[in-house]
């Protein structure tokens, strides 16, 4: 028992290293600055879905509180990694943010910042697009007017900061994958998740999934009474389903179709993924492929975890009972499962 907990703990630790490179990698702190309309908004988006603890329009005097909150937190496995937007928005406040800025140093504490900037007639045409007040026109100056007073309130920060991105020309994916290459620093990979999951259509379609394969059309295990009470985690099983000539031509068609798909995913900034296995039960096929839908999906450096929805409804003898940690609650997958 202990040397299988041991082989357990260590796969484990194997499947996380990716992630754990990645996370060491990441800087604690960032602050998020830069013109009005030129893009934080989506950047805070980006640094949610890389695991931050984002605050937006933060007053700067608060940044070393924030910090020292964090720092305080009793477990490590707590603490957050921050990113917060300080900008004009907060008007008064916004003057002492180099100053705040200094003192953190002095203090030792580490951060990066990320300056966003535009062209001006870019971020004129955001702000009549969007119909929205400039935050530096509140005496009836024009829009112009007010991007010229941010310039000027902004020029000492533009310099130090440690990146700037110019978002005059940038698509909102194009600036999503610019800070997640600039901020995450591991493979673009790492940053969709992806779950594969086995299901049986007779307890319902899954309704969650991006893409469905359907596998029916295989031939079925359950016809054969020795594999009927195993599953597609046994070895009988998966030998019988992946063994076979039509098997083995799909599973090729399949993954050619998934290298086509899968960096498209990546490209368009999607940070999560289902794939859904399906057949008749879920109880063989869909759970045999799923496994090695899965073990394709990392072999190409993607972050994958694997699951069966339906297995605890499986026609199951006792070569399953030990695999329930690998089994999703049917409650939880569908109305009809």
């Amino acid at each position: 028992m202990a040397d299988e907990q041991s082989t357990i703990a260590e796969k484990i630790d194997r499947e996380l290293e990716p992630r754990k490179v990645v996370a060491e990698q990441m800087p604690d702190f960032v602050i998020v600055t830069g013109m009005s309309g030129a893009g934080r908004t989506e950047a805070m988006h980006v640094f949610e879905d890389l695991g931050y603890f984002c605050v937006d329009n933060l007053p700067s005097s608060l940044l070393g509180d924030l910090v020292r909150v964090n720092e305080e937190t009793e477990s490590t496995d707590d603490r957050r990694r921050l990113a917060v937007v300080c900008d004009s928005r907060n008007g008064d406040f916004f003057g002492d943010l180099e100053a705040e800025l200094a003192a953190m140093e002095e203090a030792g504490i580490s951060y990066k910042t990320l300056f966003l900037d535009a062209a001006d007639d870019k971020l004129i045409a955001r702000y009549k697009s969007s119909r929205r007040r400039h935050p530096l026109c509140t005496d009836g100056t024009t829009i112009w007017q007010g991007i010229q007073r941010e310039r000027h309130l902004l020029m000492g920060l533009r310099d130090r900061a440690d990146f700037v991105i110019d978002t005059t020309d940038m698509l909102p994916q194009k600036l999503r994958s610019t800070i997640r290459g600039l901020f995450s620093t591991g493979s673009e990979r790492k940053g969709l998740a992806v779950t594969v999951y086995s299901f049986g259509f007779k307890h319902g379609a899954p309704y969650d999934a991006d893409l469905v394969m359907d596998v029916r059309f295989l031939p079925n295990p359950y016809y054969d009474p020795e594999l009927r009470p195993l599953t597609g985690l046994d070895a009988p099983v998966r030998d019988f389903v992946r063994m076979r000539e039509e098997t083995i031509e799909f599973e090729q068609k399949w993954h050619e179709l998934l290298d086509v798909v899968m960096p498209g995913y990546v490209a368009e900034g999607k940070q999560q993924l289902a794939i859904g296995v399906g057949c008749t039960g879920g109880q063989h096929r869909s759970v045999a492929l799923a496994e090695a839908t899965g073990d394709y999906l990392k072999s190409k450096g993607y972050r994958v975890s694997v699951a069966h929805r339906d297995l605890r409804l499986a026609e199951r003898g006792a070569t399953v009972e030990s695999q329930g940690d690998n089994v999703l609650d049917p409650r939880a997958a569908g109305k009809d499962a």
